[in-house]
Order: structure tokens, then C-alpha cells, then sequence
């Protein structure tokens, strides 16, 4: 086929510039339809991004002969229900991240697409970020020798909306149990596992301390990685500033890099300091999608599939399970 032909469902604020802009532009895709629960969403996207076909009803969407692939891009608590349908119908599908719920559901899912020996991609998109590949390159090298030790902390202050408290899919617990943290640390614990390998065991203490919303707003970790190597990290959404450090330190040296703002990599050895800047690509996910292509089409597999994303799934389970 000329281009894989994706209809995506739900048109929030991922799509608008992080990824419905790559599914148009990437080599070898096009996005051909969208879909929304609120039928006058779905018509303002298409219309102010130029997608050809609105479907009202999803199951039209996911049925489609003029839709080959389909992305799922609604909160994670309807991840399950939309991905089996789509499963069902006997498309691939890429669903956004977090991949579901809980890991149960993430099993579901990853079972009912084996069955039909249908591919389940998950946009964990910074597995394909050069910036990144930099890092795992680093790593690959060897270049601080055997990792002993990860640290992550992200730091942030509560958002306008937050104060407000606006309703946000991020911070009520039937959609986000762990708040801001199911959003943003599994992109980072998803990252720490695709660079340095399964973690194979995590626990933690979340909490609550601002009281603004349902959700948990604080957490602080412990990990294992299957290597050996250990891992800790804190997460907390009430602070006074940003802030953003993961450290890989190893035998002879470290990696340092902010897991989401745009600053230069480092990687110490000795008394040799190492500084590079690799800006993100706009849109950030055309890799992403560039990959799903190729997978497609019987090329490399893509670096993200449902079984790694579940995988994220356990860990950050076991994290809030405490």
C-alpha cells in the first residue's frame, strides 16, 4: 500500500501537536479519519487539521475499509474497551500511554492482539527519540562501565488548573489513580527500562499533600533492575519549581539528561566531560510513527509493543501498591 492509513479516536491535546501532526507527516502514513465521543470534537480537529473523513460513531471508524491502522488517543481508562474492538475487527492498533489501568488489563489486551496475530504498538515515543538513542549508545559503549545506580526526580508546581481545580482526566482517580504520575514517570520508567533492561522488582510510597484533587501528587521509589543495578526516584507535583535530573551512574563514570526538557546530554568519564544537545524533532512522535511504518511493512520491529509497555504497567503498580 502506498501509506498505512490510520483513523484516530479521540482528538484531545496529545493530538494536537505531539502526534496527530506525525501520523500526517511521517514517511508512509496518513491519517484519513477521526473519531470522538463528542461528535463536534472530532469535527473541530478535522477541520482545523485537514483530516478527510469524521466517522460519529467509533465502530464506523474501526470498521472502515478506508482505515487500515487505527491509534487510540482517549484517557487510559478506556484504552481496554477501545482496544479490543479494534482487535476484534482485526486492525493494528496503537493505543497512548499509559497502556491501560492496571496490568490485567494490559494482559487483555496484549492477548486478545497475539490471537489475532495483529501487531499492539504503545506511544512510549521516547524509545525513538535520537536523543535518547544517544544515551542507550553511551550505554551500549559501555562508556561508565557496569551501571550501579539510576536516580530520577521530577519536581513541579501545581498548574493553574490544578489550583483551580479544573476537572482533568490526569488527576481523578478512576482515570489516573496515580495522578500526574501515571502520565509523566511512566514515559521515565518506560525509557530507564528500554536503556538499562527490565526492572524486575519496585516498591514505593505515594501520597497526597496538597489536597487539590483525588489523585495521588507525590511519590518516591525503589527499584531493581534485572542487571543488578538499582534505581530510586521522586515525583512530586506541589513544589516551587521545576525541576527534571536523571543520573546513570556506573563503574567509571555517569550519563546525565533531563527526561523531558530540552537540555544538552552529558556523560562523565573520568575527568572527560562529554556535552551534546540533540533537539527533539517537531512533531516529537514522526520517529514513532516512522517505526510503526516500517514494522508494518515487515521492517524492523518497532521499539515499543504492548509487551514492554506492560511490563511499565507492573512497575508502576507495584510503585503505588506501596
Amino acid at each position: 500500500m502506498a501509506s498505512i492509513r490510520w483513523g484516530m479516536i479521540g482528538c484531545g491535546a496529545v493530538t494536537e501537536v505531539k502526534s496527530g501532526p506525525a501520523f500526517q507527516q511521517a514517511d508512509g502514513s496518513a491519517l484519513v479519519a477521526v473519531a470522538s465521543r463528542r461528535l463536534s470534537a472530532a469535527e473541530d480537529y478535522a477541520r482545523r487539521h485537514a483530516v478527510p473523513k469524521v466517522y460519529a460513531d467509533i465502530d464506523d471508524l474501526i470498521a472502515s475499509p478506508e482505515v487500515d491502522a487505527v491509534y487510540i488517543a482517549t484517557p487510559p481508562d478506556s484504552h481496554l474497551e477501545l482496544a479490543l474492538r479494534v482487535a476484534h475487527a482485526g486492525k493494528p492498533c496503537c493505543v497512548e500511554k499509559p497502556m491501560a489501568l492496571d496490568p490485567d488489563e494490559c494482559d487483555r489486551m496484549i492477548a486478545a492482539f497475539a490471537a489475532r496475530g495483529l501487531p499492539l504498538f504503545v506511544s512510549y515515543y521516547r524509545r525513538s527519540l535520537p536523543r535518547f538513542r544517544q544515551v542507550k549508545a553511551w550505554l551500549d559503549e559501555a562508556r561508565i562501565g557496569a551501571v550501579r545506580d539510576v536516580r530520577w526526580h521530577l519536581l513541579k508546581p501545581a498548574s493553574p488548573r490544578d489550583l483551580a481545580r479544573e476537572p482533568n482526566w490526569r488527576t481523578h482517580p478512576s482515570t489516573a489513580p496515580g495522578g500526574y504520575f501515571d502520565d509523566l514517570a511512566s514515559h521515565g520508567l518506560d525509557l530507564l527500562q528500554f536503556l538499562l533492561g527490565d526492572i524486575d522488582a519496585a516498591n514505593g510510597f505515594a501520597t497526597n499533600q496538597q489536597g487539590l484533587y483525588g489523585a495521588t501528587d507525590a511519590v518516591s521509589a525503589c527499584w531493581r533492575f534485572a542487571n543488578g543495578a538499582l534505581g530510586s526516584g521522586s515525583w512530586n507535583f506541589g513544589g516551587d519549581r521545576r525541576e527534571d535530573v536523571v543520573e546513570i551512574l556506573g563503574q567509571r563514570g555517569a550519563i546525565r539528561f533531563s527526561m523531558f526538557d530540552d537540555v544538552p546530554l552529558q556523560c562523565r568519564t573520568g575527568d572527560e566531560l562529554q556535552s551534546v544537545f540533540i533537539a527533539n524533532p517537531s512533531p516529537i512522535q514522526i520517529h514513532h510513527v516512522e517505526a510503526m511504518v516500517r514494522h508494518l511493512r515487515g521492517g524492523p520491529p518497532h521499539p515499543s509493543t504492548a509487551i514492554d509497555a506492560a511490563k511499565t504497567n507492573r512497575v508502576m503498580a507495584d510503585i503505588l501498591r506501596g
